[in-house]
C-alpha cells in the first residue's frame, strides 16, 4: 500500500477513536473545555439538553446556552488577628545593685558579713588597718586646739588695741584650717571603714581578712532584688502599643508553670538601627525571694490587635492587577481584589471587601468567570456551606 494511503487511512482511525472517546466518555467533555474546545461540549450536550426538556426536566446542572455547570468547593471567610500578642525573651537584674570597692589601699582586717546575709544601708561590711588614719586624726586635733588657743589670745590683745586687726583675721584663718584639717583627718578614718550603700542581699565575698586590696579591688556585691527588672527587645511593630504601666506576664525557666505578674516600667526613646527594636524595661515583684538577677523570663503582653479576612491559601489566585479571590455571591462569581497581609500555614490574612461568613472558591476555579452562576459541590449543594 502506497505510504500517503497509510497515512490517510491512520488519520480516519485517530479521527474516529476521537469521536468516539467525545461521545462516549463523559469527562471527556470537561477536558476538551478545560482546553478551550467549547463546541465539543455543546454538540454532546444538546441531544441530551433536549431529551430533558422534552420530558419536562430543568434540572440544577444546566445553564444558560444548554452548558453544564463544573462544581466548584468554597470555604468560609473567617477573621484573624494579628499584633495582638507580644512573646519576646527578656533577662532580668536586681531593682538596684552595687559592688562595693573601697576609698584607699590598705590590709582588710576584718570583714563583718556573709554571703548571703541581708543587710541595710550602713551596715558594716569589712575594715581596713587604720593606725595611720587614727594617728593623722589626733595629730589634726592637737592642731586644732593649739589655732583655737592662739585666737583666744589674740582677741584678748585686739581688746586691748595690742594686736592689730591683720593678726587676728591671721589667727582665725588658722583655727578654720585646723578644723578643716581635723574633717579631712576623720574622712580618711571613716573611709577605713566599709559600709553597705542600699539595702539588700550579699553576694559571695571575693576576698577575706588579711589580704592587701586597692581601690580597684572588688570587697562585696549587693543586690536589691526586692524588685527584679527585666530588660526586652520588641519588635519596631509594637512601637506604638507599648507604654509605661501597661501589665504583662513573664515566667522563668527557674521557676516552670508559674507565672509571675508585672508591668512595663519604662520605655527607650528611639529604636536600634541595626535589629530594629525597641528597648523596653518590665518590673516584677519579688516579695519572697523567688527570682535572682540574670534569670531569663518568657514576657508575653496582650493588645487589642489588628483583625482582617482570613482565606484558604488555596483560594488566592493572581492576575496582572494583582491577588484576587472569586467570592460568592447571590450563587454568581464575584472577582474580589485583595492584598495580602500575612500568610500563615492554613489561611492568609487580607485586606478586601469581604466578611467573616462570606464563601470563596478554593477549588474548580479555573472554570469561573465573573457572574457566572456557580455549581457548588458536596455540601455546597444544599446551601450549606463546605
Amino acid at each position: 500500500m502506497a505510504a500517503w494511503k497509510q497515512i490517510v487511512l491512520a488519520l480516519v482511525i485517530v479521527l474516529a477513536a476521537a469521536a468516539g472517546w467525545v461521545l462516549l466518555v463523559p469527562s471527556s467533555r470537561t477536558v476538551l473545555a478545560s482546553w478551550g474546545i467549547d463546541w465539543a461540549q455543546a454538540k454532546t450536550e444538546q441531544p441530551q439538553a433536549a431529551a430533558r426538556n422534552g420530558s419536562g426536566g430543568n434540572r440544577q446542572g444546566g445553564n444558560r446556552g444548554g452548558q453544564p455547570q463544573t462544581p466548584v468547593v468554597t470555604q468560609t471567610v473567617a477573621s484573624g488577628t494579628i499584633n495582638d500578642r507580644l512573646s519576646a525573651i527578656g533577662t532580668g537584674r536586681a531593682l538596684n545593685s552595687v559592688v562595693i570597692n573601697p576609698y584607699a589601699s590598705g590590709r582588710l582586717t576584718e570583714t563583718s558579713v556573709a554571703a548571703g546575709e541581708k543587710v541595710t544601708a550602713g551596715t558594716v561590711i569589712a575594715r581596713l588597718d587604720s593606725d595611720s588614719e587614727e594617728i593623722a586624726l589626733e595629730r589634726a586635733r592637737i592642731a586644732q586646739g593649739d589655732a583655737e588657743a592662739s585666737l583666744e589670745r589674740i582677741k584678748a590683745l585686739r581688746a586691748t588695741n595690742t594686736a592689730t586687726t591683720v593678726q587676728l583675721k591671721e589667727a582665725e584663718l588658722a583655727a578654720e584650717n585646723a578644723r578643716l584639717a581635723v574633717r579631712d583627718a576623720a574622712l580618711a578614718l571613716n573611709r577605713r571603714t566599709i559600709t553597705a550603700p542600699i539595702a539588700g542581699i550579699v553576694g559571695i565575698l571575693p576576698v577575706e581578712a588579711g589580704n592587701y586590696v586597692t581601690s580597684q579591688t572588688t570587697i562585696a556585691t549587693i543586690d536589691d532584688r526586692s524588685r527584679i527588672i527585666v530588660d526586652i527587645w520588641v519588635p519596631e511593630r509594637f512601637t506604638g502599643l507599648i507604654s509605661v504601666g501597661a501589665p504583662l506576664s513573664a515566667s522563668s525557666v527557674a521557676r516552670p508553670g508559674r507565672v509571675f505578674e508585672g508591668e512595663v516600667s519604662a520605655v527607650d526613646n528611639r529604636l536600634d538601627e541595626q535589629s530594629r527594636t525597641l528597648r523596653i524595661q518590665a518590673r516584677i515583684d519579688n516579695d519572697d525571694d523567688a527570682l535572682r538577677a540574670g534569670m531569663s523570663f518568657q514576657v508575653a503582653m496582650q493588645f487589642p490587635g489588628d483583625t482582617y479576612p482570613s482565606v484558604d491559601p488555596l483560594a488566592i489566585q493572581w492576575g496582572g492587577d494583582g491577588a484576587f479571590v472569586w467570592a460568592l455571591d447571590n450563587g454568581k462569581a464575584k472577582r474580589v481584589p485583595v492584598r495580602i497581609i500575612q500568610r500563615n500555614t492554613d489561611s492568609v490574612l487580607v485586606q478586601a471587601a469581604l466578611t467573616s461568613g462570606d464563601k470563596v472558591v478554593t477549588e474548580g476555579i479555573h472554570t469561573v468567570r465573573e457572574g457566572a452562576e456557580l455549581l457548588i459541590a458536596g455540601r455546597e449543594a444544599g446551601g450549606s456551606g463546605s
